[in-house]
């Protein structure tokens, strides 16, 4: 017969047990109750052994102990003889987890958040646990403004101790922010003010962006936005009292109140520097924004700071500690700042380390670092070798880190750590443009060939007005000094005959070896040498003009190119630049010894202006000039073109300049020797997808001009405007625009939209 000792419920666990018995040596333990739990689980959480006593206390603690598992809903501990009878009783275990009205959020993120909370197929049921879950899923639906979402769990008993549970799910509609107020705002208009927040009431966008929906972390950061820009209008005692959030009844409008407290304006009286500054004290007050008379600024204080720090760290000191003390006079409203200056110690790099590159050399990240080993520490040698490294294209993300060295105070190591990422290329791609209408392509290329940072590329583009295959090779490091040398092998094809240019057809061979040479840490010289075989082809409707050249030096010429340009690239992204200045100026020259001898300039600016955080202004202006020399002329083949994307949108492509009319009378265009275009547009990025699109409205401008007897005049400059677009797509880069000629003339040929899509630009 057995005789129960212990029989405790979780409110009474840890109590002595209500029944004494008296001490004895356990001769043998049995669990019973287990389906699921194997037996030596429960002996591995048992505090009593085999041939130890058993006493109240220690089945007190043992009870604890295999409740704490978490598995068991029930235990007991009972005698039979000298044997210690473990009874159980198994929580059930989760068989199905099922959601029903789940559509804000995707089921797969959901489940694994779920997990982490203790919820999930296989894993021991707990109520308290079911009931946290619960309460994080409608956390979940409140950060997404969705404050009537009501969410029931069911939880249904099923065969061999398990469950199933249900989330039944009423989401509702997410609320909408009726009105943002600013309660205590006098300096400026609410307008204004609102215009520093994310966070607004619906309108255009917002079924996009999101932003007309609460979120109590975008409030903080627009109250924070809010504070910066008074303190950058000279509001020094700025602070925000309070915030009230509320709901409507029926949870569909939320109501934001904030309080401010806007203080009275500061003016700077005075500034001042102490500390030992190493570098002469009248070239860091050159650095110091922050003029006495000026209305205080916080932004052009903490830029003084940086700007002081980054001088400093330019000679070494790495460390260097710059703080900005202020003495506020509230009568005279006048704030005066003493900036104290202390730069540590001159800190020189020890070691460069370079970890993460499993397939590229290190010699190909290294001969890109502009900080060098046992040289003193600049930090804009450090940011760009960073810059370097990622133009590489080689890597996902690159990091650098500056530890100091421990035990000393004059020396760090730089640590670069890279993520590599697929460099080869396969791609086969159908692309289209308002042009060429089907532009079949195809290209195999591995820009970091076996590792070494080399370029090979095989290149294959069919269009209805062009054919091109071409090989290339490039080499960035052909000398040590950062001279790069490559080739190109080509055979091009080109058809105008539908297309706005006066009627012939070319077929050209040829190759190139090429050099560039760099003079600066954005700026480079080019040199190239090519050989070039061009047959040209003419029809009936071909202009008399082309067929007297041909006639005149034949349909098939040989030229030897020579070629020159320099670049200098500042822009901050390949992309979508936000700032930055990028120019090029090239010159070809076909030397005497071949059929033709020509040559063609051209020259490129573009700036890029920052507005604002959203907002950039993109200048662009090119000119073009080409002209024969010797006995050839200029080959009619190299003439400019313009109109279309990349030029004039809004007028058809290649339809400007000079122009001709065939026997039947159609009119087209000669092309010029010489062009000039002008491209001004505000830019500004879609939120959420900076990096992949981009909005744009233009202002263009420009024309071709002929001075060859057989073209007729143009006639000044053509203008147009209007929308554009450029999406970085998973397919490839694509361009759009929507133009409209301002300045449209009896024989221009307008075309309202146009488009790129599988070609670079």
């Amino acid at each position: 017969m057995k005789k129960s000792l212990l029989s405790i419920l979780i409110a009474g666990v840890f109590s002595t047990s209500a029944l004494a018995f008296e001490p004895f040596a356990v001769k043998d333990i049995r669990v019973e109750g287990i389906q699921r739990t194997e037996a030596g689980t429960v002996f591995g959480y048992l505090p009593v052994k085999v041939g130890d006593t058993l006493t109240d206390e220690k089945a007190a603690q043992s009870i604890k102990a295999l409740f704490a598992t978490g598995f068991f809903k029930d235990v007991r501990i009972e005698v039979e003889k000298d044997v210690m009878v473990v009874v159980v009783q198994e929580r059930p275990a989760i068989a199905t987890i099922n959601f029903v009205g789940l559509k804000e959020f995707d089921k797969d993120v959901i489940v694994k958040a779920l997990k982490e909370t203790g919820i999930a197929d296989g894993r021991i049921f707990d109520r308290a646990l079911l009931e946290k879950a619960e309460q994080e899923l409608k956390r979940q639906y409140l950060t997404r403004g969705k404050y009537a979402a009501n969410i029931t769990t069911t939880v249904t008993p099923l065969e061999r101790n398990r469950v199933g549970i249900n989330f039944n799910i009423e989401e509702g509609v997410a609320a909408k922010i009726k009105q943002i107020n600013l309660v205590g705002a006098k300096a400026f208009s609410e307008k204004e003010l609102l215009g520093q927040f994310e966070l607004t009431t619906p309108g255009m966008l917002t079924w996009y962006t999101k932003n007309d929906q609460y979120s109590r972390q975008k409030l903080s950061a627009d109250l924070e936005k809010l504070k910066s820009f008074y303190m950058n209008q000279g509001y020094l005692e700025f602070a925000v009292e309070s915030t009230q959030v509320s709901i409507s009844p029926d949870k569909q409008d939320v109501y934001i109140t904030a309080n401010i407290v806007e203080g009275e304006r500061f003016q700077v009286s005075s500034v001042k520097m102490a500390g030992d500054f190493t570098i002469p004290e009248e070239e860091l007050k050159k650095l110091v924004s922050v003029k006495p008379g000026d209305v205080f600024s916080r932004e052009k204080l903490n830029g003084t700071t940086k700007a002081i720090s980054d001088r400093l760290g330019k000679e070494g000191y790495a460390f260097a500690n710059v703080n900005a003390a202020p003495e506020i006079d509230k009568d005279k409203r006048n704030v005066a700042f003493t900036i104290f200056v202390d730069p540590g110690k001159r800190v020189y790099v020890r070691r460069i380390n370079v970890t993460g590159n499993t397939k590229t050399r290190d010699e190909v990240i290294r001969r890109e670092m502009r900080q060098m080993e046992g040289g003193w520490y600049d930090a804009d040698k450090v940011t760009a070798s960073k810059q370097r490294i990622d133009r590489l294209g080689f890597f996902g993300d690159v990091a650098i880190e500056t530890p100091a060295v421990p035990g000393t105070a004059d020396q760090l190591d730089v640590n670069v750590n890279v993520t590599e990422k697929p460099t080869g290329n396969l791609m086969l791609g159908l692309g289209t443009s308002s042009t060429d209408k089907i532009i079949l392509s195809g290209s195999i290329a591995q820009n970091n060939f076996m590792g070494s940072g080399n370029n090979v590329a095989i290149q294959v583009n069919s269009a209805k007005t062009y054919r091109t295959y071409v090989f290339s090779y490039t080499n960035p490091y052909f000398t040590q000094d950062g001279v790069s040398q490559g080739f190109d092998l080509y055979q091009r094809t080109v058809n105008t005959t539908t297309t706005a240019i006066a009627a012939y057809s070319s077929s050209s061979y040829g190759g190139g070896l090429r050099f560039g040479f760099p003079i600066g840490e954005k700026e480079s010289i080019g040199l190239g040498l090519g050989v070039d075989s061009t047959t040209i082809t003419t029809y009936t409707n071909s202009p008399q003009y082309y067929v007297d050249y041909v006639k005149n030096f034949g349909a098939t010429n040989l030229s030897i190119p020579l070629t020159l340009s320099w670049a200098s690239d500042g822009k901050d992204s390949f992309f979508f630049p936000t700032k930055g200045t990028f120019q090029k100026a090239s010159l070809e020259v076909a030397l005497p010894g071949g059929d033709l001898t020509y040559y063609r300039a051209s020259y490129q600016l573009q700036h890029f202006i920052p507005l604002s955080s959203r907002f950039t202004l993109m200048l662009n202006g090119e000119v073009g000039y080409a002209e024969g020399y010797g006995d050839s002329g200029l080959p009619f083949f190299k003439n400019f073109y313009a109109g279309g994307i990349g030029s004039v949108r809004g007028f058809k492509a290649s339809s400007l300049g000079p122009l001709t009319t065939d026997t039947s009378g159609i009119i087209y265009r000669l092309g010029g020797n010489s062009r000039v275009i002008g491209n001004a547009e505000l830019l500004w990025g879609i939120p959420g997808m900076e990096k992949s699109f981009r909005m744009g409205w233009f202002f263009d401008a420009g024309q071709v001009y002929g001075n060859n007897a057989a073209q007729s005049s143009s006639s000044g400059l053509r203008y147009s405007t209007g929308l554009s677009a450029s999406w970085i797509s998973p397919i490839g880069p694509l361009k759009f625009s929507f133009g409209r000629p301002l300045n449209k003339q009896e024989n221009d040929k307008s075309e309202s939209f146009q488009f790129q899509m599988g070609t670079t630009f």
